[in-house]
């Protein structure tokens, strides 16, 4: 196994395949090695992956270095570059489970938008990452097929509900990967695994093919292990799309370009909001110290700090878990047993209606129930206004707080989550202690406005701690700019990437 190979950025693999320096193939085969080498199953090892398209993916980077051995240009800068994708989106050669039995074994007859600009990249996707299921979850233990484990301690969660995709970039399984943020999915995973994750304005990348679970909500975005990468990435997947009708039809924000501007390190100009509510009681000691220490940082590198109040953000919680459960018990209707998916049936004289009992109940796991229970009661006649209702209104004041707060910052940023990785376990049975997890995340969710997670340092037991960087609607050039300058400074403070950190020896079959 060239482990060489797996431990390079995305920007540095597609330098050596597009030179000719190394294959395609030998990148591609590398990282399958690793897969192989690390990840498991549901018993043992990171388990990051529930699917892994190895001759899918060495044929593809075949035709990429077969391209570029008669002269052609790389179909994009990412091109033979290999990549993990969360099993929420639609994949013609590939299941698409979305975490669930209620769909295992399911082969779509279509590509997902974000799939169809992948391919066309000439990106390799090494195969499709674990997750909650449905997307519902902040710890990949909600998954039908077994827990996802976090690389740094193989006893704690890797995040959710994009955990798979994390642990794959925390693992060296992939250098790149995409995942979905409908309340923190991709941010407080990276934060819990060092990496960085992006959730994008919502409607700047297509949602076409992705299996919803709170289509208000949804947003994909890209995964990786520096803000460059994650800025490639972007520029790849993001863009109008006329088959999502919640897709923004205006240019993509040159988020490389402001990614390769902020690493030079000057922030000179820049206003910075430190937002009140999002930080101190609550949160762990190492957390709030690496994150004064982030806030020392962007300081030193000249950007000008100021305290924002955002009041309604602390309503922010009780609306989202009013909003998405409401969505979903929406969208989960269609898993009726009738048209596609898993159908259970004991015999020929049942009902309809009993099929579809039979099937949801053995399909839905313990999550997805809650909250398919949870909005269905706020959707019914006569709690409707007294819950769903009021959950907009407070959608509504905290957009009008962020609008507030973005007159005075260009930026805000708070602590991704108010804890490191936990231990597997540990909150499963406590669904308000899991959520709480989403705190700080969910606020921009349900405004559909920019934020990220880069990697703060380490807190408590050595584990990795996220810092979030929030940007108004089609802000995330300032975004990339500053988390960029952030990443620099503190690898030249901190003796390198943090990613680089995760023990070795954690990280075994």
């Amino acid at each position: 196994m060239n482990t060489e190979l797996t431990r390079l950025t995305a920007a540095e693999l597609a330098a050596k395949i597009h030179s000719r320096e190394v294959s395609a193939v030998e990148v591609a085969r590398a990282h399958l090695d690793r897969i192989a080498a690390v990840d498991g199953g549901a018993d043992q090892g990171v388990h990051a992956f529930l699917h892994v398209a190895a001759d899918a993916a060495l044929a593809s980077a075949t035709l990429v270095d077969e391209a570029l051995g008669v002269g052609s240009a790389p179909a994009s800068p990412l091109a033979g570059v290999p990549l993990a994708l969360k099993d929420v989106f639609t994949t013609l050669d590939m299941p698409t489970t979305a975490g669930s039995r209620i769909l295992e074994g399911w082969r779509p007859p279509y590509d997902a938008t974000v799939t169809r600009r992948l391919r066309a990249a000439a990106i390799t996707i090494l195969g499709k990452t674990n997750m909650d299921e449905f997307a519902m979850g902040s710890s990949t233990e909600y998954s039908a097929y077994g827990p996802t484990r976090n690389p740094w301690d193989t006893s704690r969660v890797p995040g959710g509900s994009g955990g798979g995709s994390a642990s794959a970039l925390a693992a060296f399984e992939a250098p790149l990967a995409v995942g979905t943020d409908t309340g923190g999915s991709i941010r407080q995973p990276a934060a819990f695994t060092g990496t960085v994750g992006v959730k994008p304005t919502y409607g700047g990348v297509s949602r076409y093919g992705l299996i919803a679970c709170a289509s208000s909500l949804d947003q994909a975005g890209p995964c990786a292990r520096t803000v460059l990468d994650a800025a490639l990435l972007h520029e790849v997947i993001a863009g109008h799309d006329p088959l999502d009708s919640t897709s923004i039809d205006r240019p993509v924000p040159a988020v490389v370009d402001a990614a390769r501007v902020g690493a030079a390190g000057d922030l000179s100009g820049i206003r910075i909001g430190i937002v009140r509510q999002l930080g101190g009681e609550g949160y762990q000691p190492g957390v709030q110290s690496c994150f004064d220490a982030a806030l020392r940082m962007l300081e030193k590198l000249g950007a000008e700090l100021i305290e924002v109040n955002c009041p309604h953000f602390e309503y922010g919680l009780a609306a989202y878990y009013l909003i998405l459960p409401s969505e979903v018990s929406s969208n989960l209707a269609r898993f009726d047993a009738m048209r596609y998916g898993l159908r259970v049936q004991s015999g020929f004289e049942e009902s309809a209606e009993q099929v579809m009992a039979a099937t949801r109940e053995a399909g839905f796991g313990p999550e997805v129930k809650r909250r398919i229970m949870l909005g269905t009661y706020a959707l019914s006649s006569g709690y409707y206004e007294a819950y769903y209702g009021q959950a907009q209104k407070v959608r509504t004041l905290i957009s009008r707080d962020f609008a507030a707060a973005f007159e005075q910052a260009d930026v805000l940023v708070s602590p991704t989550a108010p804890t490191t990785a936990f231990p597997i376990g540990d909150k499963v049975d406590d669904p308000l202690a899991m959520y709480l997890n989403d705190l700080a995340t969910i606020p921009a969710n349900l405004a559909g406005t920019a934020a990220m997670s880069v990697p703060s340092g380490l807190a408590e037991e050595g584990l990795p701690a996220g810092l979030q960087v929030m940007a108004p609607v089609m802000g995330e050039a300032v975004m990339y700019r500053v988390a960029a300058a952030f990443e620099a400074a503190r690898d030249a403070d901190q003796g390198g990437p943090v990613i680089h950190r995760v023990p070795e020896s954690e990280v075994r079959a």
